[in-house]
């Protein structure tokens, strides 16, 4: 007996999911509670089990490819087989069918269809690039940019799809970019009383510090609320083969540094090795980033929505200063903060980071 297996609810208010990978093909015996079929969702991977055993009949979403909760999957069993409207459309009156037989033909899901006729794309004169030669919404996305023609080998550049955790990246960015105006405020800090090898977590100690001093900046737009946060939960921006990922640093007002150093070194290394649970990714309310030597000398960072600011630290290096009257060469590096001006203002912004650089340059006094 077949058995049809849905996207099921991940929990965390998800209604959606990207096809990261199948760990299975078509024609394979599998057991229950194999693994199936890996997850994207928020930034991380989850990989899902088979609720079944038998053979897998078909797979009916390609990797890559974003869908709702409840979708089905694949089917497992030795009498599975696709929905039959997946690939023999219900009969049309017979002048329709004259006027677009090609159409009907094509190896398309009825979504791709539906989005084929809104855009004016002949499906007959695509070439799927899917699973055993569909036509996916990206083939014909491509086509309605392409003056209806699917790109040959001959086009330029190479094409690679954008999807995994590249593809939240870019959704997340532009969202940010497109509902919050940004300003940038930029200063030189002194870090000779910094202990570099606790660098990010001294920079967060400071922050949540800082944040507890000007609360508008520990906050989020909702509608027509500010929403002021009595939480101190930083992101911390980290560089990982698949792009980057920001996991929160918990409580960052009332741990020490050393107890920050550990917990931003565990998150890393589980960022790094695609390891974060979901709840390690949700919930900061600011984020701090640090690139380290790749830094340059400053950043304009975009901030991470729906937080209202973002603090970056540029490279640190030996740089010629003017102290009391003498040129010295000091470790110098450079503050950027980007905020919401819809929620700060200028000059509080400006405090702000203030507060966080005199927290840095004179630990003792803070």
């Amino acid at each position: 007996m077949a058995y049809e297996f849905k996207l099921p609810d991940l929990g965390e208010g998800l209604t959606e999911g990207e096809i990261a990978r199948w760990l299975v093909q078509e024609g394979q015996e599998i057991a229950e509670d194999d693994p199936l079929v890996e997850v994207q969702t928020d930034k991380t991977t989850v990989e899902i089990p088979s609720p079944a055993a038998g053979k897998v009949a078909s797979i009916l979403v390609e990797e890559g490819k974003v869908v709702p909760v409840g979708t089905v999957l694949v089917v497992i069993g030795e009498d599975g087989a696709a929905p039959v409207e997946d690939e023999e459309p219900r009969p049309e009156p017979a002048q329709q069918q004259q006027a677009a037989p090609d159409a009907t033909r094509a190896r398309a899901t009825p979504l791709v269809r539906k989005i084929a006729q809104e855009l004016g794309v002949d499906l007959a004169a695509l070439q799927g690039t899917g699973p055993q030669g569909r036509i996916t919404e990206e083939d014909v996305r491509r086509a309605a940019t392409s003056g209806g023609q699917t790109p040959g080998p001959g086009s330029e550049g190479r094409r690679e799809p954008l999807r995994g955790v590249r593809r939240l990246i870019a959704e997340h960015m532009a969202r940010a970019h497109r509902e919050i105006p940004p300003v940038t405020w930029v200063e030189e800090c002194d870090f000779g009383a910094v202990d570099m090898k606790l660098l990010v977590p001294t920079v967060l100690k400071a922050t949540a510090e800082a944040l507890r001093e000007y609360p508008e900046l520990n906050a989020r737009l909702e509608g027509d609320e500010i929403v002021y946060l009595d939480r101190y939960d930083l992101g911390v921006a980290v560089q990982t083969d698949q792009g980057l990922v920001v996991p929160v640093v918990r409580d960052c007002d009332s741990r020490s540094v050393e107890e920050l150093d550990a917990e931003v070194r565990r998150l890393a290394d589980a960022a790094r090795e695609g390891a974060l649970k979901p709840e390690e990714l949700r919930g900061s309310t600011f984020t701090v980033s640090s690139a380290g030597k790749l830094a340059g000398l400053f950043q304009t960072p975009i901030v991470n929505h729906p937080e209202v600011a973002i603090l970056s630290l540029g490279r640190i290096a030996e740089r010629p200063v003017v102290r009391d009257g003498e040129i010295v060469a000091r470790p110098i590096g450079y503050l950027a903060l980007t905020f919401d001006h819809r929620v700060v203002d200028g000059a509080r912004a400006a405090e702000f980071g203030l507060a966080v650089l005199r927290r840095l340059e004179q630990p003792a006094a803070s």
